[in-house]
């Protein structure tokens, strides 16, 4: 499955995606969304423990929300580099290497003495995952293209939305049978799975004569074309912007379910999953929104509604009017609308660079996650509670439609849609 562009008589030229039966891509997206779910996974099986490992280690709320910060951190700092090496290497290799990273990471993690130590595998976590996440997202842009793209993406976020579902609930059953080490005995099988899957279910999507050669002039020379694309700093800024908010959630669910509201591992791992649930169904319900309006006007209102979102939840939040009720509510409709945003902002940052999708992929996913790096810890620098959750929720989706509304029409709309 070569990714080289392709024509047949006099047509225009195609991708490989494009010449996919419906049963091929299925495949694609099961084995593409398994590499991206252990990222989510790796932050979000953890968070039923949290309360355990501040008593465990002797240690802080905010210091033990840090860990979080520093999987997100490695997450984003090592797609920076993963992202050319696959330009250059190829997708199959730099990602074996990052899933044997994970393995040991996660081993090493669960011997950690301290949280200083902790933190620092933490990262190499991070860092391991980032190659499972950028090639994920480059390999679909070898195949496919603009509303292609999203389509697909938005098929591939099905798979990989049940994660953070799925991941505290499978968290809080690992907790049940062991301590807060056995999740991280858990994420290491799950890494060895996926260097099995990695071997054999994963051809090399980037052709020998399209990858790029030059070493760190090269890739500095690719970065500089990628910052001087306007829109596609926007793009990407929107992303980052809108990670926090998520991630802002993801870092203070545990303390502001469980401490606040009082609800027990397994209540938390039931509520965290239906209030993500909305992801989800948003996601999918964007394929058939496709078919109507371009990615472009999709991820606009979906930021208007998601800001919108937030001020109520904040409302409630501060109020306490309606108790978790209304908070879980407000934060549904946050999440439905990040769900409508995450895979068309890709999708028309990706798919003006192409021939370079390894490098565009590892920027992009290196903001979504640093956003996501700020946002969680800023939930405990505030307080932790409710209230500091709801405050960068909506702080991160306000600043992207900010951006989304103010910068890229300045950029050109027809310019940010082009191709799609």
């Amino acid at each position: 499955m070569s990714a080289a562009i392709v024509t047949t008589d006099g047509a225009e030229p195609v991708l490989p995606g494009d010449l996919m039966t419906g049963r091929q891509r299925a495949r694609l997206v099961l084995v593409l969304g398994a590499f991206i779910a252990i990222g989510p996974l790796t932050v979000d099986m953890y968070l039923p423990a949290l309360p355990a490992v501040t008593a465990a280690l002797a240690t802080t709320p905010t210091a033990v929300q840090l860990t979080l910060t520093g999987t997100l951190l490695g997450l984003a700092v090592g797609q920076l580099f993963v992202g050319p090496l696959s330009d250059a290497a190829g997708r199959r290799l730099p990602l074996l290497a990052g899933l044997v990273l994970h393995v040991a990471a996660s081993m090493l993690c669960v011997f950690a003495p301290t949280i200083a130590v902790l933190d620092v595998l933490r990262v190499l976590q991070g860092v391991g995952v980032a190659a499972a996440t950028v090639v994920a997202t480059a390999v679909v842009r070898d195949l496919f293209s603009g509303s292609a793209f999203a389509r697909i993406f938005s098929r591939l976020m099905l798979v990989t939305g049940a994660a953070p579902i799925l991941a505290p609930t499978l968290g809080s059953a690992v907790l049940r049978w062991t301590d807060w080490r056995g999740v991280f005995v858990t994420l290491a099988a799950l890494g060895v799975l996926l260097i099995a899957v990695a071997l054999f279910g994963l051809p090399e999507t980037l052709a020998p004569h399209r990858r790029h050669r030059g070493g760190a002039a090269a890739t500095v020379r690719v970065y500089g074309r990628l910052f001087r694309d306007r829109a596609f700093v926007a793009l990407v800024l929107v992303v980052g912007l809108f990670a926090a908010a998520q991630f802002a959630y993801v870092a203070g669910s545990s303390f502001v379910l469980q401490q606040q509201y009082g609800l027990d591992a397994q209540e938390f791992g039931l509520v965290f999953a239906a209030s993500v649930a909305g992801l989800i169904g948003a996601i999918q319900f964007n394929v058939l929104l496709l078919r109507r309006y371009t990615p472009l006007q999709i991820l606009r209102a979906a930021l208007i509604v998601g800001t919108t979102a937030g001020f109520i939840l904040l409302f409630f939040a501060v109020t306490g009017l309606g108790g978790l009720a209304t908070l879980l509510v407000s934060l549904f409709l946050v999440l439905a609308a990040i769900g409508l945003a995450f895979p068309n902002a890709p999708a028309l940052a990706m798919t003006r660079h192409g021939e370079a999708a390894g490098t565009a992929a590892a920027l992009l996913g290196a903001v979504q996650f640093g956003g996501g790096a700020l946002g969680a810890p800023m939930v405990g620098v505030l307080g932790g509670g409710s209230v500091a959750m709801a405050l960068v929720v909506t702080g991160g989706m306000t600043a992207a439609t900010a951006v989304m509304l103010l910068v890229v029409p300045r950029v050109g709309l027809a310019e940010a849609e082009a191709g799609v």
